[in-house]
């Protein structure tokens, strides 16, 4: 079992069931999965970019990811429908719990000026979003090789029903929350 998982099972979700007062072990809330997705707008012009994103997702994520395509074609930016333009990763079970625990304890403190990740990003259903501006922070990344720095979203869905228990169940799990 993970570091983190243990965490959550021995201290995490005990808290919260006292916390909000639940009277089944099944309301708990956990999180459910994690996407990393990452947007690259350069594929357009030269597709051995979109290649080199999903080679370093892959590492970040230890798991191949899908390429996303585009839903509509807009002129300004010669972009039409169907045409590759990022590549995305889901992850579940002890895949999940591995790259939060990396996330929260190796890379996010690596972050150039880092004062926590926002308290406000919750989408009101319990789901948590946040951006990294740079791959760089992820060790599996060889700093020689990356010839583009890219950013990615990394969105956290819990099964929690409002931001509050959300926002404790990610505290509890170590996320560096801004004071």
């Amino acid at each position: 079992m993970n570091r983190l998982e243990q965490k959550y099972r021995e201290t995490v979700a005990p808290a919260l069931m006292k916390e909000f007062s639940y009277t089944s072990t099944m309301q708990i809330p956990k999180v459910d999965k994690v996407v990393i997705n990452m947007g690259v707008g350069d594929a357009i012009q030269n597709s051995k970019v979109l290649e080199e994103a999903v080679e370093e997702l892959t590492q970040i994520a230890g798991q191949k990811p899908v390429i996303t395509k585009a839903k509509k074609s807009i002129a300004n930016f010669k972009l039409r429908e169907g045409m590759a333009i990022g590549c995305k990763v889901t992850l579940r079970g002890e895949r999940m719990y591995e790259f939060l625990d990396k996330l929260i304890n190796i890379s996010l403190p690596r972050v150039r000026d880092f004062r926590g990740v926002s308290n406000t990003a919750f989408d009101g259903r319990g789901n948590y979003t946040l951006g990294i501006k740079e791959q760089l922070i992820f060790p599996e990344i060889n700093f020689d090789k990356v010839n583009k720095v890219r950013g990615m979203d990394i969105v956290i869905v819990t099964t929690a029903k409002t931001n509050q228990e959300a926002h404790a169940l990610l505290k509890g799990m170590g996320m560096p929350f801004a004071k």
